[in-house]
């Protein structure tokens, strides 16, 4: 069920449904990956973006707690993109296709 369609159905229980999309985050998969046969296109990627570098998981559990937690509580039916800026990149920047 996507998210917006499970905020409303699970809203109605008092849950709030949200989503957090994470772009590359530094973790030992995404290490080998940076290192691997693809890594270049990867590092292209990363430095061709607004932030300039990959995410940590820090960063992704920031998210996490602001939407689980009072503060957050106005929020619910939300796809959290968290990537850097890679897609507006891709979509009106420098690594547009």
């Amino acid at each position: 069920m996507r998210v917006k369609a499970a905020a409303v159905t699970w809203g109605e229980r008092g849950a709030r449904n949200n989503c957090i999309s994470p772009g590359i985050i530094i973790t030992p998969l995404a290490r080998d990956e940076l290192t691997g046969p693809r890594g270049e296109g990867y590092r292209a990627m990363l430095e061709g973006c607004p932030v300039g570098r990959a995410g940590t998981p820090d960063e992704v559990a920031t998210v996490g707690e602001l939407l689980m937690s009072p503060a957050g509580a106005f929020i619910t039916g939300s796809d959290i993109l968290m990537d850097g800026g890679v897609t507006a990149s891709w979509f009106y920047g420098p690594l547009r296709p």
